[in-house]
């Protein structure tokens, strides 16, 4: 044991500065410091958040200074010895007597908020062998408001599968055993009462930060609360989590720059704490940044959750040391298994106890890490000199731990909040309306296709160069006997070649998936309102690509001047367009890959546009399958045939066959030449696409319920604790 632990315990009770081997500070003997200019330097830190300048500094109590530890009431008065004090991080620690620091709370007080308690938890998954193997084993810990509970271990450790475990959001394929309990009873969440932030930023890049979380705020947030209310709500979050100062700045993506990687992680943050949920889970709220980034993310976590009585549980991979020291509680896990559970202050002392004491100079948290981590097994340094692989160190610190004193603390801790049954969870008062969802899914995806390049205004610019391409090609196209031919060859490139460019935008709609399956586990609105706003928002796109290059097109071939025939040709090219759209939407929800979806989007409209009634006529079509029921499917036979229709009814041609009469008819072309179907009009066709529209997109609704039904993400706000 060293010296700093030898005066520990030769004096419990006393005050001190407990050392902290950050590689960042010198240790060089600092001066003496008295208790007010320790207070002084600790206000500097990001915990003296914004939202507490309505309070009195002077008037801050050790206890609301330092979050980390509870200390004895009149124990700031006592001022620490000059030989106790050394400066090691900018981020400090005041401790008292770990001993008794470990349950803050005495028995049978009651904290307001979620008190979130796991006991033998055990997570395992079907190895394909019959048999099953073992995520978690036997986890026992909890989770109380206020505090930061951090969740450590090496890749594969079981971090993330305990946090989805504990919100609600294991796969299908796994299965779980032990007690999870909300305030010491099994709850069913209301709504807004818990959040998930994941660790990927699925964020729409071309809203501000403003518009995203004002949209955000106006699909959670109730009807009763007023459209300013609303805003104050959202500007008030944007403010707590210090992006004020980005407030008009696009998030930005791959093609355009904007927010920092820590700026779009509180963005996240934000989205998600509008409703001010009492259980906060972040998954991994640090990967990726630097240690700045990361210190100030976490600062604003801990200040939210201090401020608001929220129960913070994150997985963190591997934090700087001030990081580090914002957390008030550790797990940590090692192959599923419990490695440590308690104050992360009384971490080092466990390690150093059980044979393993931190190096000089090294950060802590990697000292454990790599202490437990067996993926690269080197010797491990052990007590003086000492050395031991990690597997043998990982099973020394397990059995330590069960037989430690800290882990019955624990155990007594779990049991007095479920005895203490807290009190009932606070109705939220439930979310926006459905159709209020729909109009603001329907702006907020309008805003989204006009900012965004790739949506629509590129395939635009595409659809006029190919419609200038085809009205030079067939230019004044004329009435003669050969024109017949390529009419019929002109509209077989506008209905199926011209649609088929639609597979353009399907980067997008991968995108669009990923936000609403992000939005959707975590309760923000249903599948109907996102189907209905992203058909909404995508019409008058899709009618301006119809009507200008079809303009283009139609006037420069010289087809049917009279304004019907206009009006019958562009609305049978926008449904077509619709239906591609619709199309590449259903193969999005089931293969959210780039290529993949691509390929697979392809190839149906290949399949269609073979069978669609041109390159081989209806009735050559051989009749198992491809004229029943194929012909009959493909949306390409009623676009073909109401073009057709629309263009040859009224017309005559010149017969330059021998033996013929001098002048064919539209109405005989159709029949003869094409095979179209003349017992409707070209309306009807109009009607069966615009139908085929309608079963595209409830297709879409379908495969999304029935994909949630395959994989059982219960949502964060209405799920139930087994």
């Amino acid at each position: 044991m060293d010296s700093t632990n030898t005066i520990n315990h030769q004096l419990p009770s006393v005050l001190r500065w407990t050392p902290s081997p950050s590689p960042t500070r010198s240790l060089l003997k600092e001066p003496e410091t008295t208790t007010s200019t320790v207070v002084e330097s600790l206000e500097i830190q990001s915990l003296a958040y914004k939202d507490r300048e309505d309070e009195d500094s002077s008037s801050l109590s050790i206890e609301q200074i330092f979050p980390f530890r509870t200390i004895v009431a009149g124990a700031a008065s006592r001022g620490p010895s000059s030989d106790n004090i050394r400066e090691v991080a900018p981020s400090f620690r005041l401790n008292s007597e770990p001993e008794k620091s470990f349950l803050e709370n005495p028995k049978g007080s009651k904290r307001k908020g979620i008190c979130l308690t796991w006991k033998n938890l055990n997570v395992g998954v079907s190895d394909g062998k019959n048999g099953q193997k073992m995520i978690l084993q036997g986890l026992t810990g909890f989770a109380e408001p206020g505090q930061v509970l951090a969740i450590m271990g090496p890749s594969g450790s079981g971090k993330s599968t305990l946090l989805d475990a504990l919100a609600g959001r294991l796969s299908s394929n796994t299965k779980q055993s032990g007690e999870i309990l909300i305030n010491g009873r099994k709850e069913k969440l209301a709504y807004g009462t818990s959040a998930y932030v994941t660790q990927d930023d699925t964020l729409m890049t071309t809203l501000t930060v403003r518009e995203a979380v004002y949209y955000s705020a106006q699909l959670q947030l109730p009807d009763t609360m007023s459209r300013s209310e609303k805003k104050e709500r959202a500007e008030t979050t944007i403010r707590e989590m210090g992006l004020q100062g980005s407030m008009d700045t696009r998030i930005g993506g791959w093609s355009t720059k904007g927010l920092s990687g820590g700026q779009k992680r509180r963005v996240s943050i934000c989205i998600e704490i509008l409703t001010r949920p009492k259980l906060l889970f972040l998954d991994e709220p640090t990967s990726g940044l630097d240690s700045a980034a990361s210190y100030h993310v976490m600062s604003r976590i801990v200040g939210l959750a201090r401020r608001y009585e929220i129960t913070v549980v994150a997985s963190i991979h591997q934090p700087s040391s001030e990081v580090f020291e914002l957390f008030q509680n550790l797990c940590l896990l090692s192959s599923g298994r419990t490695v440590y559970f308690g104050p992360t202050s009384m971490a080092e002392q466990f390690f150093a106890s059980s044979g393993f004491p931190i190096p000089t100079l090294r950060n802590p948290s990697d000292h454990y890490l790599r202490t437990i981590n067996k993926d690269f097994d080197d010797d491990i340094e052990q007590g003086f000199g000492g050395k031991t692989n990690a597997k043998e160190a990982i099973n020394i610190l397990v059995k330590s731990y069960e037989s430690s004193a800290t882990f019955e603390q624990v155990k007594q801790r779990v049991s007095e909040i479920c005895q203490q049954k807290g009190g009932d969870l606070e109705k939220k008062g439930g979310q926006a309306s459905f159709i209020a969802q729909c109009l603001v899914l329907t702006k907020r995806s309008f805003v989204n296709m006009y900012r965004d390049l790739g949506y629509y205004w590129l395939r635009l610019a595409i659809y006029i160069a190919l419609c200038l391409c085809v009205g030079t090609i067939f230019y004044d196209i004329g009435s003669n006997y050969g024109s017949i031919q390529a009419r019929g060859s002109m509209l077989m490139f506008v209905a199926a070649f011209l649609t088929f460019m639609a597979i353009g935008g399907f980067p997008s709609f991968v995108e669009d998936m990923k936000i609403f399956e992000r939005e959707r586990l975590n309760g923000h609105y249903g599948v109907a309102a996102f189907v209905v706003g992203n058909t909404l928002s995508s019409i008058p796109y899709l009618f301006f690509m119809s009507l200008i290059p079809g303009a283009m097109a139609y006037y420069l071939v010289g087809l049917q001047k009279s304004i019907e025939h206009f009006t019958c040709f562009v609305l049978v090219l926008f449904v077509c367009m619709t239906l591609v759209e619709s199309l590449m939407m259903i193969v999005a929800s089931i293969v959210p890959d780039f290529l993949m979806g691509i390929i697979t989007g392809a190839g149906i409209q290949g399949v269609m546009m073979l069978n669609g009634g041109f390159f081989r006529l209806p009735n050559d079509l051989p009749r198992p399958f491809w004229r029943y029921p194929m012909y009959y499917i493909a949306f390409h036979k009623y676009a073909f045939q109401g073009f057709y229709k629309n263009e040859f009814e009224g017309l005559q041609f010149p017969n330059e066959q021998v033996g013929g009469p001098s002048v064919i008819s539209g109405e005989d072309i159709l029949r003869n030449v094409w095979q179209v179907e003349l017992g409707y009009s070209k309306w009807v066709d109009v009607a069966i696409l615009f139908g085929m529209v309608v079963v595209y997109r409830l297709m879409f609704f379908g495969i999304i319920k029935m994909v949630e039904k395959l994989k059982p993400m219960v949502r964060g706000f209405s799920f139930f604790w087994f």
